[in-house]
């Protein structure tokens, strides 16, 4: 698993699609909250080696205003296990997480908006923690951090 973070455009697509080098492939599904995509609850039937999963605080914005956050916090890591099992049920799988970092900054003045702040810095580090790679792009440059 591959965790990419950083702030909103900040360059994260574009360094991944470099990096991956997506212009010369063919075996990867790119799913993106931005554009409308689902949710991906359940993989199992993606084909391909790669895939990359952009927009995740959207994501949890939208998981978590359903549910109460420790039920949140619950699904999540349960997902992060199915994303794991998918990757690794083949030896050249990779999987890629995107989520723009909304951590920083000025705290927001509504509680539900600070709420979701505080479940995506939650769903980010257990991502963190999940990945073999983490990736921090600021400004189109990346960090390597884990």
């Amino acid at each position: 698993m591959h965790f990419v973070t950083g702030g909103a455009f900040n360059g994260k697509a574009s360094w991944v699609k470099e990096y991956y080098r997506l212009e010369e492939r063919t075996d990867f599904q790119w799913i993106s909250a931005y554009r409308g995509d689902g949710n991906p609850d359940v993989i199992d039937s993606i084909k391909g080696r790669l895939l990359i999963l952009e927009g995740i605080e959207k994501w949890v914005k939208d998981v978590w205003i359903e549910h109460d956050i420790t039920l949140y916090r619950e699904g999540w890591k349960n997902r992060l296990k199915q994303w794991y099992i998918w990757e690794n049920a083949q030896p050249d799988r990779r999987l890629v997480i995107i989520g723009t970092d909304i951590t920083k900054g000025i705290v927001p003045m509504e509680a539900g908006d600070r709420e979701w702040r505080d479940a995506t810095g939650w769903a980010y580090q257990e991502a963190a923690a999940a990945a073999k790679r983490v990736d921090l792009i600021w400004y189109g440059i990346h960090q390597r951090i884990k």
